[in-house]
């Protein structure tokens, strides 16, 4: 009798379980506190959200804003993946992660970014400790919705966010992929010169300081070109001159070759080059990442990156002679904070951090491609943590992707999550 009794009881707290569960996802929402969601047309279980964040989270009193986040339901007794962004988001994407994991999604949005903003926005409020807890409390909100493991994942800066999301909150999440994360150790890593005059051939390197060169050299000719270019395509440069601009450009391109793994080929070399090193310099187009929109655009992301994530400058030994509108004085940096606001640099985050990782980083995954320039800055591989490094063969920032794996690679991926979710993992 006491057998039938407590089988009894075990089948109605099945039931009692399973109906909870199973409750419609759009009540579930309607039941969290400061959220607002609208269902994303395409899709029938796609929400965005907007979860009101405090300013501060030490201080409510401080004011709120609403953050954008969208929500990816599959099945309340599935894993859930936080995907951790860095920038603004445009829109949904589902990830690598969620899809091998067959996973609940929740993409969010990065504090001061895209919609995600305050109506007057005071950057003493856009520092990590802060953005990770606009993260904490969404996992917070979500914990009784979503019961079963938690992985969080990011890329480029987002997946610096992931990093920082696990040192300021290690028990949110039972595992960690980052994707093509810089982790610098200064405002200026100088590990990225180190890595430019080494990567690829010599013969290679030589053939971009060359055409840098000779776009110097012909900045006369070309910045008539480039302002025609600008006008049609309703570019503005007020914060930076149209020549600083140029000069910026030219500095930046063997970062942003390395970075999105174009092909030594493809550099124009020889006599009479001119409009061959033109077409290819604006088919490359560093230009446009220094106009007025693309400065306000990721100005909270130079704003982030000049106080406390670090960044980079150019090195520029062999082209001083030939810089006219920048500061040669020292290796001009490559952050354009909002306004041009005087701002000072504090290290001492990033120091804990890389002290951290290096003893309790546990549980993470770090993919990089092996000529992306941001490879320069990864997370230093070590054999004291519970951790997985992939530095993809000839991968770069743009396709060091687990779908790019070799089959090794997807192997080891896959045991490390299974290990840590404690799960098993359809391949």
């Amino acid at each position: 009798m006491h057998k039938k009794i407590t089988s009894f009881v075990l089948i109605l707290w099945t039931l009692f379980q399973l109906n909870s569960q199973n409750l419609n996802i759009e009540d579930q929402l309607k039941n969290l506190p400061g959220v607002t969601f609208e269902k994303v047309t395409s899709s029938t279980t796609t929400y965005e959200l907007k979860i009101k964040q405090p300013i501060d989270h030490s201080d409510p009193k401080k004011g709120f804003f609403h953050q954008k986040v969208y929500l990816s339901h599959t099945d309340f007794t599935h894993p859930t993946v936080i995907v951790t962004q860095g920038y603004q988001l445009r829109k949904n994407r589902e990830q690598e992660v969620t899809k091998l994991l067959n996973a609940n999604q929740i993409n969010v949005e990065h504090r001061f970014f895209g919609d995600s903003k305050p109506d007057s926005l005071n950057y003493k409020y856009l520092n990590l400790k802060q953005a990770t807890a606009d993260l904490h409390h969404i996992r917070t909100l979500f914990d009784k919705i979503y019961t079963k493991k938690w992985i969080s994942t990011g890329i480029s800066k987002g997946g610096s966010t992931t990093i920082f999301y696990k040192y300021f909150y290690p028990n949110d999440v039972d595992a960690s992929i980052s994707y093509v994360a810089p982790l610098t150790n200064s405002l200026e890593d100088k590990r990225i010169y180190d890595f430019l005059n080494s990567v690829g051939t010599k013969e290679c390197r030589e053939k971009i300081k060359n055409y840098q060169t000779r776009l110097l050299k012909n900045k006369a000719q070309i910045i008539p070109i480039l302002e025609s270019y600008a006008s049609q395509a309703n570019w503005k440069f007020t914060y930076l001159s149209v020549e600083e601009a140029f000069e910026y450009s030219v500095l930046e391109y063997p970062f942003a070759f390395w970075q999105w793994g174009h092909s030594c080929d493809d550099i124009p070399s020889g006599k009479d080059t001119f409009k061959k090193d033109v077409i290819h310099y604006f088919t490359m187009d560093p230009i446009s990442l220094f106009n007025d929109k693309s400065i306000k655009k990721y100005g909270s992301h130079y704003y982030q990156a000049a106080t406390e994530m670090g960044y980079y400058g150019y090195e520029i030994k062999d082209f001083k002679d030939l810089l006219v509108s920048i500061p040669t004085d020292q290796n001009p940096h490559a952050t354009f904070v909002p306004n041009k606001m005087k701002v000072d640099f504090d290290g001492t985050l990033l120091k804990k951090l890389h002290h951290w990782i290096e003893n309790d980083g546990n549980n993470f995954i770090f993919i990089y491609g092996e000529n992306d320039t941001w490879t320069s800055c990864a997370v230093p591989e070590n054999d004291k943590i519970d951790a997985e490094w992939f530095v993809m063969k000839g991968k770069h920032h743009g396709n060091a992707r687990i779908k790019n794996m070799s089959k090794n690679e997807y192997q080891r991926l896959c045991s490390a999550l299974e290990r840590w979710l404690e799960l098993k993992i359809e391949k």
